[in-house]
C-alpha cells in the first residue's frame, strides 16, 4: 500500500492502525490518499491512456527519427534516409511505415540528460529522475516511482476490474532494464507482467490461472492469513503491505472474466494481426491496444535489446538495426492505424523511447556507443498537435542546437496527457519525506498548442 500524500496533515498508516480505523469497514489509508490525489487530476482526462514502447539499450537517432543524410559516412552510417509525409522531414530508411504516418506523429529530437550510463539513463527516462551510477553498490535500487506505477496509483484503471498498469511481454532483458516499478508508493502500483510472448501459438497469461491443486478457497485462506500478519512490528509493515496489496489485486484479476477476455489476442482477425507484424513487437503492440480498449491505463511494450556497440559479440549497428527497426516500425504503424480506425487515438498517447541515443560517429567495430547529449523520442496522439518535429540537433547529430528537452519534460508531457499535474502531487518516501512526483519538468508546450 502506498504512503500518504503530503497534504494529509501528517497522518500515517500507523496512526490509523492505532485509532482502529483500518480493517473491515474502516477507511484505509490508500482510500484517503486517492481522495487527496483527485484534486491533482483533470476530470476530463480521466479516461486517457498511454502505450510506451520501451527500447532498452538506446536506439540510434541516425537510424531512426533524426538521420543526417549529408553527414560523412562514418556519422551517417550504413543506411539512407527517406522522405516522410511531412515536407522536409526525413526518417531512417528502415522506417517506411512511420514515414507514411508522419503527419500523425511528433518527434522530439533534442531530448538529453548528458549521461551515457545505462543505469542512470533507464532510471531517468522511466521515472524522470537521475538514477544510480552503474558501479554504485545499490545500483539496482529504484529511487522514484516509474511513470506507469504513478499512473496506476494516481489514476487506477479506466475500467473497474482491470489492472491499471501492464508490462508485455515481460519487463526484463535489454541493459539495466530495472526501473519499471513502484518504489515507495507501494506494491499495489507495480505492473501486472504478462510473462508470455503474444506471438507464440500457445500464448497464455501465466498469472491469470491458478497453480495446479490450488483452489479459490485455499487462495482465500492464504489471503486471510496474510492479513493477520498486519500486527507485525512497524519495521516489517511496509513489506507486508506491499505483498498484501499486490496479492489483493492478483486475486481480483483471477476472478475476472473481463480480464481474461482482454488478454485473448486470438480473438483478433488474422488480417489485423498481420498488419502489426507476426513478431513479438507487433503482437505485443496489438495486445496493448486490446488492453487499453478494455480499460488498462498504462501499458509498457518492452522491446529489447538496442545496445549495439559492434564489439565483444554484440550486434553492429547495421545488423542490430536490421533486426529490430523493421518490426518496431510495423508495430508502431500498425498500432497507430488501428487506434485511428477504432476512434481510440484521441485518448491514447503512444511513446517510443530508450534511455539515451547512440554516438553520432560510428566506432571502429561498426557500432555506436552510448550518447545522452541529444536523442529522439517519438510521440503520437490524436488529442495533441501532431505532424511536427520539435527541437534541432547539430549538423552531425552531436548536440542540441534548438529546444533542449529534459527527461522530466518528457515525463511531464505524459502526465499532462493523463490529467496529472506532477508538481502538485506530493508523495512521501520511505523516510516520510514529502517529494513531488516531478520537481522541475514542463510538458512540451508545442504538443498542446
Amino acid at each position: 500500500m502506498a504512503r500518504n500524500l503530503s497534504d494529509c496533515s501528517g497522518v500515517t498508516r500507523r496512526n490509523f492502525v492505532q485509532a482502529g480505523l483500518l480493517g473491515v469497514g474502516g477507511l484505509g489509508l490508500a482510500d484517503l490518499m486517492k481522495l487527496k490525489a483527485e484534486a491533482s487530476i483533470s476530470a476530463k482526462q480521466q479516461d486517457t491512456n498511454v502505450i510506451l514502447f520501451w527500447l532498452s539499450g538506446g536506439p540510434g537517432h541516425m537510424e531512426t527519427w533524426d538521420p543526417k543524410p549529408d553527414a560523412p559516412a562514418d556519422y551517417r552510417g550504413p543506411f539512407q534516409s527517406i522522405a516522410t509525409s511531412l515536407s522536409d522531414v526525413r526518417f531512417g530508411e528502415l522506417m517506411p511505415e512511420q514515414a507514411k504516418l508522419a503527419e500523425h506523429l511528433a518527434v522530439l529530437r533534442t531530448v538529453n540528460h548528458g549521461s551515457g550510463d545505462h543505469t542512470k539513463g533507464n532510471h531517468w527516462m522511466l521515472t524522470g529522475f537521475e538514477g544510480p551510477a552503474f558501479n554504485a553498490p545499490d545500483n539496482r535500487v529504484q529511487r522514484r516511482p516509474s511513470m506507469g506505477s504513478a499512473a496506476s496509483f494516481l489514476r487506477g484503471a479506466n475500467q473497474a476490474g482491470m489492472p491499471p498498469y501492464v508490462g508485455v511481454p515481460h519487463l526484463k532483458g535489454g541493459t539495466d532494464n530495472l526501473f519499471h516499478y513502484s518504489s515507495y508508493i507501494g506494491g499495489g502500483s507495480n505492473p501486472f507482467i504478462v510473462n508470455s510472448d503474444p506471438n507464440t501459438s500457445n500464448f497464455s497469461v501465466q498469472n491469470l490461472t491458478l497453480t495446479k491443486g490450488l483452489s479459490f478457497d485455499r487462495l482465500q485462506n492464504r489471503r486471510q492469513l496474510l492479513g493477520s500478519l498486519d500486527t507485525l512490528p512497524h519495521a516489517h509493515e511496509k513489506m507486508i503491505l506491499d505483498v498484501d496489496e499486490h496479492q489483493q489485486k492478483a486475486f481480483e484479476l483471477l476472478n475476472s472474466k473481463g480480464v481474461r477476455s482482454a488478454f485473448d489476442i486470438s480473438a483478433e482477425p488474422d488480417a489485423l494481426r498481420d498488419s502489426y507484424g507476426r513478431h513479438t513487437f507487433g503482437q505485443s503492440a496489438l495486445l496493448a491496444r486490446r488492453l487499453i480498449e478494455h480499460g488498462v491505463t498504462f501499458v509498457t511494450v518492452n522491446c529489447v535489446p538496442w545496445d549495439h556497440h559492434g564489439s565483444a559479440g554484440r550486434y553492429k549497428t547495421e545488423e542490430g538495426a536490421r533486426k529490430l527497426i523493421p518490426p518496431l516500425d510495423a508495430a508502431i504503424a500498425g498500432l497507430i492505424r488501428d487506434l485511428m480506425d477504432r476512434g481510440l487515438y484521441e485518448k491514447t498517447l503512444v511513446v517510443a523511447m530508450g534511455e539515451f541515443g547512440r554516438t553520432p560517429r560510428m566506432n571502429i567495430h561498426g557500432g555506436r556507443d552510448h550518447w545522452g547529449r541529444t536523442f529522439s523520442v517519438l510521440m503520437g496522439c490524436g488529442g495533441m498537435k501532431m505532424g511536427q518535429v520539435i527541437g534541432r540537433s547539430s549538423r552531425y547529430g552531436e548536440t542540441v542546437v534548438e529546444r533542449p528537452i529534459s527527461p522530466q519534460d518528457v515525463a511531464a508531457t505524459i502526465y499532462r496527457h493523463l490529467g496529472i499535474d506532477p508538481q502538485k502531487v506530493m508523495l512521501q518516501d520511505r523516510l516520510d519525506r514529502p517529494l513531488p512526483l516531478l520537481d522541475d519538468g514542463e510538458a512540451v508546450s508545442e504538443l498542446f498548442a
